[in-house]
């Protein structure tokens, strides 16, 4: 069938068959659809939706677009985590080595940020000698002999998603939940995974800020992902304000090894590794009862063999032998480092999450275009947290900068961010809401 034809019926509210969408999809693949069809095509998907047996076809097409990889040899459950994205959203490099600890395989395939949302690679590339993107040969094996890996897309994964996407990105229909749901679950089901957990994130920090929004897109996850073979449960997770109390790259890490060596650990930030990866256990079969999992993760993580694998994971990708021992001999640091006063007396009532994602990226360490370097030492630490209460000298926390003129900017900004009274703040849930998937 023509693609104009296949463009047309879905402009028309027409559900398409197999046939019409795996047609259309190995035609982007190979060439023959257009740029203009294409995204002629996700305009018309974007306002007239997809069934969920849509979705399904959408998305094993666009995985079937390239390589899978394959773990028919793994000794234990093949489980992922994907996150939506937020900000001091660090849990992927705690949660990854912990159920790896707990007798799960954890091959994570992690993007970089964009926007005001930071990415997983961009905070391992923080790591002086981490190969955030090898071979399908050394990826596979630090799986197999460490239980996880961390690294980057490739190439041959998916490939119909990163020519789709790339169009998407500039014709203003990346907020399709069809899309969306096709895209995050093409490279998951790439990746051979016999387990997912979506971390759904909601909140003035998240991609989909509204609950409403967040449940639409968990069940759709959920469901396709399902659907497609690959069981998945969805999280809905709070992001109205930071995860952790960091926002940055080396920051971020250094607050993920302060967590796992046990130094430190934001309580929040605790709650959602446990909620994650207590489901990835269960989702595995390696615990019956979320409450085992709970209670199997948390004594991986206190015992120190959460730590273990995270080292084994870095010195296995080229990283240095003793970053758990001496993080400060090898992340990068800021030139400038100074504290941000809070000016005021009363409560914190609420953190403009959004707003310190922006100031990080102001500050050098995000992106604009997919294309800009960053800098890894730049950010926040030290965070204080909704419900705090505060007087003129509280330090709301600490800008990580370049220059002392980008920490003037940046505590500014952060200083905006945060709205503080004299009322008790309402404190949101941080698990809003959890999502099985049905299939179809």
């Amino acid at each position: 069938m023509l693609p104009q034809e296949i463009i047309r019926k879905k402009r028309d509210g027409v559900v398409l068959s197999e046939p019409e969408i795996s047609e259309f999809i190995a035609g982007l693949t190979n060439g023959q659809v257009t740029d203009a069809q294409a995204a002629a095509f996700a305009m018309a998907v974007f306002f007239r939706g997809m069934t969920m047996p849509e979705r399904v076809v959408l998305t094993t097409s666009m995985m079937l677009s390239g390589n899978q990889i394959e773990w028919s040899d793994s000794p234990g459950p093949v489980l992922d985590k994907h996150s939506t994205g937020g900000i001091g959203d660090n849990v992927s490099l705690m949660l990854a080595p912990a159920v790896a600890a707990c007798g799960g395989y954890v091959p994570m395939i992690s993007g970089r940020g964009l926007g005001h949302t930071g990415g997983t690679l961009d905070k391992l590339d923080s790591i002086p000698g981490y190969a955030s993107q090898p071979d399908i040969a050394l990826f596979r094996k630090v799986v197999r002999e460490t239980g996880t890996a961390i690294i980057g897309q490739t190439s041959d994964l998916a490939p119909a998603d990163k020519k789709l996407y790339s169009i998407r990105d500039v014709t203003a229909t990346v907020e399709s939940i069809p899309l969306i749901t096709a895209s995050i679950l093409s490279k998951k089901l790439a990746a051979g995974l016999q387990g997912l957990v979506m971390d759904v994130k909601t909140g003035s920090g998240a991609f989909m800020p509204t609950l409403e929004g967040s449940r639409e897109l968990a069940q759709s996850l959920a469901d396709v992902a399902t659907g497609a073979g690959l069981p998945t449960t969805a999280l809905i997770t709070d992001m109205d304000e930071p995860l952790a109390s960091a926002a940055g790259n080396a920051v971020e890490v250094m607050n993920a090894i302060e967590y796992l060596t046990g130094t430190h650990r934001d309580p929040r930030l605790h709650q959602v590794v446990l909620a994650l990866g207590a489901d990835m256990l269960l989702i595995g079969g390696l615990v019956q009862t979320l409450e085992e999992g709970f209670k199997k993760l948390d004594a991986a993580i206190s015992s120190g063999a959460a730590a273990e694998r995270f080292q084994r994971m870095v010195t296995a990708l080229g990283g240095p032998a003793d970053l758990m021992d001496h993080p400060q001999n090898y992340l990068p640091k800021a030139q400038v480092i100074v504290p941000v006063l809070a000016n005021a007396n009363g409560i914190v009532q609420s953190i403009a999450t959004r707003e310190i994602g922006l100031a990080v990226v102001a500050l050098g360490g995000g992106r604009t275009r997919a294309e800009d370097g960053i800098d890894h030492s730049v950010g926040f630490t030290k965070l204080i947290s909704v419900g705090t209460s505060v007087s003129n000298d509280t330090v709301l926390g600490f800008v990580h900068a370049r220059t002392q003129t980008d920490a003037e900017a940046a505590s500014a900004h952060l200083r905006r961010s945060y709205t503080i009274g004299d009322a008790t703040p309402i404190m949101r849930p941080l698990i809003h809401d959890r999502f099985q998937g049905k299939g179809l």
